[in-house]
């Protein structure tokens, strides 16, 4: 079976390239707000994920889902930091593991608006844990047993006491800000201090987490394992990516709705452009149609040439959204995430996973829009096109 060739539609689509511009830029436009959003979801979980390790345990409480859900009592956190077997040890034979405090607190920020910022206790031993993926910037750690805290890097310039030097009042109790840290993940959006200050500042009594590195040949799941049959306390252990992931699940589900109802009021307006540009296409094209018909190829071929041509201007309004939405690779923006109450900063992120649903959704709505003209051209009778011409 003989195939119209290829430069034949691609004659076509320079020849009308008016109707042609008008479905590609009604894709692009669709494509391009599909792209950002998916960005927008991209940078959001990587803020998490990227920092995820399955050598570290986190241990909450049991039947809470994250760590502001959680609570765990002084006796507990002895229980767990010392008593579990599970956890590595340096060369002094203590537990690389630390008990940590997390609360959302109010803050003023530049513009005048407030938002929920998290404010993490931890013991020195956090440090421990997490090694080199923790960097101070600027300044310096805070003295255990003393107001001072550290602050995340992109925190800088979102709030007026969020400086070295400053002094940030938590409830009633003045802190001084002494370092600036960066480090993978949401970390970089949180206020470290020494975890007793900060629990009697907020007139707190309960920890919230527990942190540690697991042994060599030792996992999570393991570790759940004991303390379920453990009767002194109730608790769960996760590893950290399952725990991160977990810390994405309503705001990345708002995303994708978001992205696919946008997709599809705006997919249906730029399908019914394309399917008008076709048809108009088709009618001026009867001629056309007619001699490929007479000339031997069949109508299958017909309906393929035309379906091409449909999935071609589906692929060049793609390119277009991509060429849209790529100025906002790297765009610093912020968000609340749902399930912890606090502001998350993240970067819009085009990545290959964007660009390549970006370009299938593309070529899927020029195939959608085009399939009806397409059958419609290969439908027609010989005698009936040559002689409407």
């Amino acid at each position: 079976m003989a195939l119209v060739p290829i430069q034949y539609n691609l004659r076509s689509l320079i020849v009308r390239r008016g109707s042609t511009m008008l479905t590609v830029i009604s894709i692009g436009a669709t494509i391009g707000v599909l792209s950002a959003v998916l960005s927008l979801q991209t940078g959001f979980e990587n803020v998490f994920t990227e920092r995820g390790r399955e050598d570290l345990a986190v241990v909450l409480r049991t039947g809470a889902g994250s760590e502001g859900e959680s609570s765990l009592q002084r006796k507990d956190i002895d229980l767990l930091t010392k008593g579990s077997e599970e956890f590595a040890v340096d060369e002094n034979g203590d537990p690389i593991a630390s008990a940590e405090s997390y609360l959302a607190i109010r803050r003023r920020k530049f513009d005048g608006g407030e938002t929920n910022v998290a404010i993490r206790g931890v013991q020195q031993g956090t440090f421990a844990v997490h090694g080199d993926e923790l960097r101070l910037l600027d300044g310096r750690r805070f003295e255990p047993g003393t107001d001072e805290v550290i602050i995340g890097k992109r925190l800088l310039g979102r709030f007026p006491d969020a400086q070295i030097g400053e002094t940030m009042n938590l409830n009633l109790t003045p802190f001084r800000v002494v370092g600036v840290f960066e480090g993978p993940g949401a970390f970089e959006t949180e206020i470290w201090g020494d975890v007793d200050r900060v629990l009697a500042a907020l007139d707190r009594t309960v920890f919230n987490r527990v942190i540690g590195k697991l042994k060599d040949g030792v996992s999570a799941e393991q570790f759940n394992e004991r303390l379920e049959a453990d009767k002194r306390i109730s608790a769960k252990a996760v590893d950290e990516v399952t725990y991160l992931k977990g810390q994405t699940v309503a705001l990345t589900g708002l995303f994708k709705f978001l992205g696919g109802f946008l997709f599809f009021v705006m997919g249906l307006a730029a399908i019914f452009t394309g399917l008008n540009s076709i048809y108009a296409s088709i009618s001026a094209r009867r001629r056309e149609v007619g001699i490929l018909l007479a000339t031997g190829y069949r109508p299958f071929s017909v309906f393929l040439s035309f379906w091409l041509e449909s999935a071609m201007i589906g692929l060049l309004g793609g390119l277009f959204g991509i060429l849209l939405v790529l100025p906002l690779n790297g765009l610093e923006t912020g968000t609340t995430n749902f399930q912890t109450f606090t502001e998350v900063a993240f970067e819009f992120q085009v990545d290959s996973t964007v660009l390549m649903v970006a370009l299938i959704s593309a070529v899927v709505l020029g195939l959608v829009g085009g399939a009806l003209p397409a059958w419609k051209a290969a439908r027609m009778e010989v005698t009936d096109a040559l002689r409407r011409a």
